[in-house]
């Protein structure tokens, strides 16, 4: 008999230290579908968690839970954020927390310059970076500050999603698959930035379907499968174990 390999001796380890970002046992639908199933990890600040998982394995869901999006609708369970409960909280309201989430879509406006994408984002408190900041970890944006955003590169797009949100004043980043269909070359450019980011403090969640170049930039990582997690540790962990890799990840 093939007895399924156990790796969820690391699925709740990280669920009792003291976190800066925390989820816990969180359950979420799309009307009755019941998609995110009980899910808890543990962020602590200046960290990079990798969110990860095969296609459908509720991702991208788990993350619009964090963000308090309304869809998936959270049922049960907690989130906190620096000591606030976001789990209480509308996604305006989780925003202005300080919870930051750019879209796998982007969302960027259209008919707005990329100045006035970022500029738009500042018109209610709490602030971010200014623009001098922003340009100067996205020359590419300071370059094309005028142009219109919607016209730029997918990689361009990219930056200035990332850079609208850190135009508010954001504790907790949240990527979903930045690097979709980006070249090489511009996924280098997004991770430099992310480890900027990252040296100066600031705590990001990425779900990634590239999941060998966004262990390599994580410090650790959770992997969900229908819905639920069934890892939860070091990046360098899911790096070293073959078996774990190709039962959940396919690589």
């Amino acid at each position: 008999m093939n007895v399924k390999p156990d790796f969820t001796r690391h699925a709740n380890q990280a669920a009792t230290a003291p976190a800066f970002f925390s989820v816990h046992d969180i359950h979420a639908y799309y009307g009755e579908s019941y998609i995110v199933q009980g899910v808890s990890f543990n962020v602590h600040e200046g960290e990079i968690l990798a969110l990860l998982g095969r296609n459908g394995a509720g991702k991208t869901s788990t993350l619009r839970t964090c963000a308090r999006v309304g869809d998936p609708e959270l049922r049960k369970g907690e989130i906190w954020l620096d000591h606030q409960p976001l789990h209480k909280m509308k996604a305006h309201e989780a925003s202005a927390a300080g919870l930051g989430l750019v879209p796998e879509d982007r969302r960027i406006i259209p008919g707005l310059t990329v100045e006035e994408n970022i500029k738009l984002a500042q018109i209610a408190p709490p602030v971010g970076w200014g623009l001098d900041r922003l340009y100067e970890l996205f020359p590419r944006l300071g370059e094309r500050r005028k142009q219109e955003g919607t016209t730029l590169s997918g990689g361009e797009q990219q930056m200035l999603a990332i850079a609208r949100a850190l135009a508010r004043d954001v504790k907790v980043l949240l990527l979903d698959e930045p690097y979709e269909g980006l070249a090489p070359v511009i996924v280098d450019k997004i991770e430099e930035a992310l480890i900027e980011i990252k040296s100066l403090g600031m705590t990001t969640v990425l779900v990634e379907q590239n999941a060998v170049r966004a262990l390599k930039l994580a410090d650790r990582a959770v992997i969900l499968d229908t819905g639920g997690i069934v890892f939860d540790g070091t990046a360098a962990e899911v790096l070293e174990n073959e078996e774990l890799r190709a039962e959940y990840l396919a690589i």
